[in-house]
């Protein structure tokens, strides 16, 4: 037996064996995933391999590789071996936007607008803007893609004073900013975990009370003056965020 495939016999081991055998054979996969012990980018083990190495069927093994490919955790590609999907890494020190960090990833950025709106700003948008009660924001909801994979829900507000439309051309909001000399230069943000409901589950292709990174964020121009609202729910399995330390 391989070394991959008895990390994931360990994991699978563990699991309850009164649950389908798929699911229990995807849960140790994905166990093996996020410990470290298969990183990003490895290949797994062959079907043949785990089939053996489990005493499982080669059409359970197939089933529970089928479910984490459908999930994205997993990619499969026609001729080549089944691979762990590359996970995010984003820069809590630095100022960048959703696509910025996608593509330094070597991953295609998406999205699929979920709202567009010109409203009267929340409770906390206006806080967080430094606006009175009455004015007016432009809201934004969408869900954001890497290479056609759904790993976060966003949620932007910006002073409809700074700017005037939400159909703004193309998907990218810091591009239309910086197109308009209001690119954000600094800011501060607040991480939480949360769990994500049946409604965001399926947004992102998860089970309900997945796990979720949580970060909102406020941000500044030059002048000092607020132009960004946002708060984004990471689905975790996708993401790291990573900060450096020290000198």
């Amino acid at each position: 037996m391989d070394v991959l495939t008895r990390h994931i016999a360990e994991h699978y081991r563990e699991d309850n064996a009164s649950e389908p055998r798929h699911a229990a054979l995807g849960r140790a996969i994905t166990a093996s995933i996020e410990s470290g012990e298969i990183e990003a980018g490895k290949s797994l083990p062959s079907e043949r391999a785990l089939s053996t190495g489990l005493g499982l069927s080669r059409v359970t093994v197939r089933r529970a590789i089928g479910d984490l490919v459908d999930r994205g955790l997993l990619q499969r590609r026609h001729g080549a071996r089944t691979t762990v999907a590359p996970r995010v890494e984003k820069q809590l020190s630095a100022l960048s936007s959703f696509s910025e960090d996608i593509r330094s990833r070597d991953m295609e950025p998406g999205v699929r607008w979920i709202e567009k709106e010109i409203t009267r700003a929340s409770p906390a948008e206006a806080m967080a803007l430094g606006l009175a009660p009455e004015e007016k924001v432009v809201r934004l909801r969408r869900i954001r893609l890497a290479d056609n994979r759904p790993i976060a829900i966003e949620h932007c507000a910006i002073p409809q004073a700074l700017l005037p439309s939400a159909d703004f051309e193309g998907n990218s909001l810091y591009s239309e900013l910086q197109r308009r000399g209001l690119r954000p230069v600094r800011g501060t943000q607040r991480i939480r975990a949360g769990l994500m409901t049946a409604e965001e589950a399926e947004m992102l292709k998860a089970r309900p009370g997945a796990a979720l990174l949580i970060i909102e964020r406020r941000c500044l121009l030059e002048t000092g003056q607020a132009i960004e609202f946002t708060q984004t729910r990471y689905h975790a399995e996708y993401y790291d965020f990573v900060t450096g330390i020290g000198g």
